[in-house]
């Protein structure tokens, strides 16, 4: 009788989470995986396809010159973003007088939309360094960072790092005030240096602070879509288009839906199975520590 009333509760609480779960989530999932193997055209009218949509996607070019770019782009923002907070999250937590205004400081940038953080850079690579180099005589921003493809990938590493390190960089200060005091005073009478003591005790302790941190910036990276549009709208020609937003276009903007959906599939197979490397590699790591 316990166990059937338990039940009962479980499923009383369960079943509508689980059921809205489904319905946005699994299900949308499952018939978008379905329309991968048709020749979709956004309406209702369907045929079965089999794999051609999969090899139309493999043979697109564009396809795998926005994959090589994106790839780049998670590696570097994962390494930078994850540098920059881990950095800023030391430096708020060094019992400095002002290190709640830092941190709030710092966190801003994140409650800010892509869309609108796109749009304020834009104007600061378009117009403003443009107009304080002219004056300065700054050779390296006397042109807009926007027009040309390698310096428009760094214009977006640099806004990624502005809008996430904030993020992570709480993560970070959670994993360091939750290493014990007792550890960190034994090193320092033991005369372990700052930078010792960093390196060989507070980093181990706070593996899984970076296992989060990266799992979620790697995530972040691979689906970054909003700041793509409004900072660089994939130009100088598709140049600078991420993977999402390579998706989005060839689906809507060109009505290739088959493939487009076929690319969606794709990019998560490759996000899941990084994610899942990087998991399991950390966790390693973790076990060690």
């Amino acid at each position: 009788m316990h166990h059937g009333s338990q039940l009962k509760r479980f499923l009383l609480f369960a079943l509508i989470p689980l059921a809205i779960f489904a319905a946005v989530l699994i299900y949308p999932f499952i018939q978008g995986l379905y329309l991968t193997f048709t020749n979709w055209d956004g309406f209702a009218h369907t045929k079965y396809v089999g794999f051609a949509n999969y090899a139309k996607s493999l043979k697109d070019p564009e396809f795998w010159s926005t994959l090589r770019f994106t790839l780049k782009y998670v590696l570097v923002s994962l390494v930078a973003i994850n540098a920059v907070a881990f950095g800023l999250a030391l430096l708020v937590t060094a019992k400095l007088k002002s290190s709640n205004l830092f941190r709030t400081f710092f966190f801003v940038p994140n409650l800010i939309g892509g869309v609108v953080l796109g749009v304020i850079w834009q104007f600061i690579f378009n117009t403003a360094l443009v107009s304080i180099a002219g004056k300065m005589g700054w050779s390296l921003f006397e042109s807009s960072w926007l027009g040309d493809t390698n310096t428009a990938f760094w214009a977006l590493i640099i806004v990624t790092v502005w809008q996430s390190s904030g993020y992570m960089m709480i993560i970070y200060i959670t994993g360091l005030i939750s290493i014990e005091q007792d550890v960190l005073e034994a090193a320092r009478v033991d005369g372990a240096s700052a930078a010792r003591t960093l390196w060989t005790i507070k980093m181990p302790l706070m593996a899984q602070a970076f296992t989060i941190s990266l799992f979620l910036t790697l995530r972040g990276g691979f689906m970054a879509y909003d700041v793509n549009v409004a900072l660089t709208g994939g130009g100088p020609f598709r140049t600078t288009e991420l993977i999402s937003m390579h998706i989005f276009q060839d689906a809507f903007a060109f009505g290739n839906f088959g493939t487009g959906q076929s690319k969606a599939v794709l990019m998560f197979i490759m996000v899941a199975t990084a994610a899942l490397i990087q998991v399991t590699v950390s966790k390693r790591v973790e076990a060690r520590a």
